[in-house]
């Protein structure tokens, strides 16, 4: 009987061991999962965000007509005198203008005219 037992342990215990192998091993789809959810995160977090920022400055660009007044990137305050193509003439005194790119208006104050002077 010990040979039996012997032999039922030598030929059905590896056979449960390496099934319980099989079991435990994943499956290849979920070894990317991890990789998916932190593109995902990276997606909501970073790139989301950046590119509604990217419009609405390209909305801003856009917008800035003459009169406004308007906040430079250097923190400059100022009124828009005249508009070309990617420049702003922007009055920051009386009798004082300046030409500056539209990309260094940082956002608007007000879109009323200027003081009367």
């Amino acid at each position: 009987m010990s040979l039996t037992i012997n032999s039922l342990f030598s030929t059905v215990l590896p056979n449960l061991v390496g099934a319980a192998a099989d079991e435990k091993a994943t499956n290849p789809i979920l070894s990317f999962l991890p990789l998916v959810l932190i593109f995902a995160a990276m997606y909501f977090l970073l790139l989301r965000p950046q590119r509604k920022r990217q419009k609405e400055t390209a909305n801003l660009q856009t917008s800035i007509a003459e009169g406004d007044e308007v906040v430079l990137n250097s923190g400059i305050y100022g009124w828009v005198s005249a508009v070309e193509d990617d420049w702003l003439w922007i009055e920051i005194a009386e009798k004082v203008e300046v030409r500056v790119a539209k990309g260094s208006v940082s956002r608007k104050v007000s879109a009323s005219s200027k003081p009367a002077e």
